[in-house]
């Protein structure tokens, strides 16, 4: 997962970098780690790209079913 890719599914679901922390449960100082994933200074961790994966998957779930 690139940068890019987790700046693009954190604003598809609408959310701030704290928001995003928050959801992924990152801790008190988890919107430092999205913005450093989101400039490339450190890798994403697996498990964190998965969840990032699923997240996406069941936002775009919603807006379909919204949009039907």
């Amino acid at each position: 997962m690139t940068q890019d890719d987790i700046r693009r599914i954190r604003k598809g679901m609408g959310m701030s970098q704290r928001q995003l922390a928050q959801a992924l449960r990152l801790g008190p100082n988890g919107d430092r780690t999205i913005r450093r994933w989101e400039r490339g200074v450190i890798p994403i961790t697996g498990p964190a790209s998965l969840a990032l994966e699923y997240m996406e998957k069941e936002n775009g779930k919603k807006q379909r079913a919204a949009g039907a």
